[in-house]
């Protein structure tokens, strides 16, 4: 289904380069964008795309509706990582936040994500799929790199591949790591990069990680993405191969990610 786009666009953004992605895609084509930052890092560049920044938390929903309704933005794009421990502090979370995750039967990503689209949706706000500004962001099939995975890493490979979908199918997590086809770690609260290090502890080197799409996977949230970021910690910890989901995956700044596997010796492929 073709969907036509507004000439204003609101963005809700994490921290991390892929706001900034979209952001500068839809300014150079020209788009207008306004920005609700939840994060610090990425604020400068956010400030060069975007005709106007608000920093919000993002608990302050009553605040975040506020904006879009005098800005009259009818659609936006959730884009960047909000880490989810904001909900063990329920720190600055205005009334209503409060209220409707206590009215929530849990609190798994999707739950929570699906909670804030339906209140946009009753003032009109239609959330777009994450990858309508940054498909050319998305990952094709193959080994990605000059370095080539062994038949024992594909054996893991192919385990992860299967167990990162399972726990997709309960929305634990996205990420699992593998040694030996032995399960070192699966992602949960801590996300991906930390999951990395959780696991390849475990596995002291050698570490095989598969990153995949949850099976019922809304891709107005929490599409799976990979940076630079990811290959250093795997750098750090020695794990030696990532995989990911191809075409379900965006990789930030690809170039520079397959580059840096190449120099160090990390297979990174998309199955």
């Amino acid at each position: 289904m073709s969907i036509e786009l507004e000439h204003k666009q609101g963005l809700i953004a994490g921290d991390g380069s892929l706001p900034v992605q979209m952001a500068k895609y839809a300014s150079e084509n020209g788009f207008e964008v306004i920005c609700i930052a939840l994060a610090k890092d990425n604020l400068k560049q956010l400030k060069k795309y975007c005709s106007k920044v608000y920093i919000c938390h993002p608990g302050e929903i009553n605040r975040i509706e506020k904006i879009f309704k005098n800005e009259q933005i009818r659609q936006l794009t959730f884009l960047g990582k909000v880490h989810k421990r904001v909900l063990l502090k329920l720190h600055k979370f205005d009334k209503r936040a409060i209220e409707l995750l206590k009215a929530s039967a849990r609190l798994n990503d999707d739950e929570v994500m699906l909670l804030i689209v339906r209140e946009f949706e009753k003032i009109g706000v239609q959330v777009l799929d994450q990858t309508i500004f940054i498909k050319n962001l998305m990952v094709p099939s193959g080994v990605l790199g000059d370095i080539k995975p062994t038949k024992e890493q594909m054996e893991d490979v192919n385990y992860g591949f299967w167990l990162a979908k399972e726990m997709g199918k309960v929305d634990v997590g996205q990420s699992v790591v593998i040694k030996d086809k032995m399960i070192m770690a699966v992602e949960a609260i801590e996300g991906t990069d930390k999951c990395i290090k959780r696991g390849s502890k475990f596995a002291k080197r050698g570490a095989v990680i598969v990153k995949v799409a949850k099976p019922q996977q809304d891709k107005r949230f929490d599409i799976p993405a990979i940076g630079l970021r990811t290959l250093r910690t795997m750098r750090k910890y020695k794990a030696s191969l990532i995989a990911v989901e191809a075409k379900e995956t965006i990789i930030v700044d690809s170039e520079q990610v397959i580059k840096f596997a190449n120099d160090n010796n990390i297979v990174i492929m998309a199955v």
